[in-house]
């Protein structure tokens, strides 16, 4: 048992003072100090600065570990140009991030406060660094491939990814399935995937409308896409469309990632059937997508998180950072709601997502936590000064051991 002693607490938003915290694995009692040393003498007390605040550890719920050797091969500025350069420099890419490299992207993920992370893996080859990594850590095996001739061999090799992640039983990693996108993964490779999915009640998430390209591809087969696909796969058509690629998720709550350019219909079948939206600012700026509609998603409920996207498409992966993004992104929102929202889009509403019990203060969650030093008196305004400011992080707790 430990006693975080810490002069704040932030919950559901709100400074709460003069409480303390004990916890094991999960947290156990929320009280003044006093108490809690009453309640658990033999208890080990951690001291922490004046004027510090412990809050829930971030969740990262979408970050590619595999490109993570990449700082300037990639083309930014819109989708097709990026895209082209990713697949020139795919094998550079991947020769170049060995799984130190890995390591080290998950290191810098865990020093910014990011206590979970959902990661999309698109070859297996980031399992070793997910497995060492001191993080929650929830691992989507993604399938991937449009190809119908060549749907049972894909299968396989996803099968074989999957299979591969549920031999890994340290505390803390859950596997999980992705499906990439409506335009790359073939209908009845989805099929055959959700199967497993329900069969397993796996965590599913699938890349959806990132681009006008994605969006001209699956409305009319027309657009950059059409050559792209010709050229690579000998395609003349969008393997779904839309609605037929909606239409596999109705009965799983799925993560759907980017989202920028879906339409009020899809909007409403998001929303009825309780998906959730990852938002990934700082990627969607950099490809050229533009930026997600919060207030359309927010007038259909629809719950939403946000996420870094991999280093393929950003150039760090601190949550923080993202966050602050989104705050100049979406200039027409109320500034000081926006800034709860987010927070909240990396702790109560991801866990949540990712069905883990974690991702608020509360008795019974796991205690992931992080306390920063704010040096100062919070005031009313404390969720965006958390965003602005980037606080040091002075302790980190994950499974309610200290790290």
């Amino acid at each position: 048992m430990k006693i975080l002693h810490v002069s704040h607490l932030l919950i559901n938003n709100e400074v709460i003072s003069g409480k303390s915290l004990a916890f094991d694995k999960t947290i156990k009692k929320i009280a003044p100090l006093e108490e809690l040393l009453q309640m658990y003498p033999d208890a080990q007390v951690i001291d922490t600065p004046p004027e510090s605040i412990v809050m829930p550890g971030l969740i990262n719920s979408h970050v590619h570990l595999e490109f993570s050797a990449n700082k300037t091969h990639l083309k930014y500025g819109k989708f097709m140009p990026w895209l082209h350069s990713v697949i020139e420099n795919r094998e550079e890419l991947i020769a170049n991030c060995s799984s130190a490299c890995m390591q080290e992207a998950t290191q810098k993920m865990l020093d910014s406060g990011t206590t979970t992370f959902g990661a999309i893996s698109s070859h297996g080859m980031d399992l070793e660094a997910a497995e060492l990594a001191q993080q929650n850590v929830v691992y989507f095996n993604e399938v991937i491939g449009s190809q119908a001739t060549m749907a049972d061999a894909l299968f396989g090799d996803f099968k074989s990814r999957l299979e591969a992640s549920e031999t890994i039983k340290r505390e803390g990693f859950t596997p999980a399935i992705a499906i990439h996108s409506p335009y790359s993964v073939h209908p009845a490779l989805i099929k055959k995937a959700l199967d497993l999915v329900r069969l397993r009640n796996y965590p599913l998430s699938a890349h959806f409308m990132e681009s006008p390209e994605e969006r001209e591809w699956l409305d009319s087969n027309k657009g950059e896409f059409k050559p792209f696909f010709n050229e690579f796969l000998k395609q003349d058509y969008a393997v779904n469309t839309s609605k037929e690629f909606l239409e596999l998720f109705k009965d799983i709550p799925t993560l759907f990632t980017h989202v920028v350019h879906a339409t009020p219909n899809e909007l409403d079948k998001l929303s009825d059937a309780h998906h959730t939206v990852i938002h990934c600012p700082i990627s969607n700026r950099l490809l050229g997508n533009g930026a997600l509609d919060l207030d359309a998603i927010e007038a259909q409920n629809i719950n939403w998180v946000c996420g870094t996207d991999g280093l393929s498409s950003n150039y760090d992966l601190n949550l923080f950072e993202e966050m602050k993004a989104a705050l100049f992104m979406h200039s027409d929102s109320e500034l000081l709601p926006l800034a709860k929202s987010l927070l909240n889009s990396v702790t109560i509403d991801a866990a949540k997502a990712l069905k883990l019990n974690t991702g608020e203060i509360k008795v019974g969650k796991n205690a992931d936590l992080i306390v920063l030093d704010i040096k100062e008196e919070p005031n009313q305004q404390l969720p965006l000064h958390l965003i602005l400011h980037q606080y040091p992080i002075i302790n980190t707790f994950i499974n309610g051991k200290v790290i």
